[in-house]
């Protein structure tokens, strides 16, 4: 997981959107399958916060800019 979030930031550094759909689709999928759903009415803190798949690189530089962390806790900017 780590070095897809590597990967993502790389990608939104660069600015190269192709780059960064792929960074990010292949993050959400790792995502999905590795791990583990919770129910639909859960309300429980989370140490990841993950952007839509639809996300632009502006919107999602905005959330690593808010989270101060990247995506995965424990990665550098």
């Amino acid at each position: 997981m780590n070095e897809l979030d590597e990967e993502l930031l790389a990608a939104l550094e660069s600015g190269d959107e192709q780059h960064f759909r792929a960074a990010l689709g292949s993050l959400l999928s790792a995502v999905k399958e590795f791990g583990t759903p919770l129910p639909d009415d859960s309300l429980e803190p989370s140490d990841l916060i993950l952007p839509d798949p639809e996300a632009s690189l502006d919107e999602v530089r905005e959330l690593l800019r808010a989270e101060g962390d990247g995506l995965i806790p424990g990665i550098p900017e």
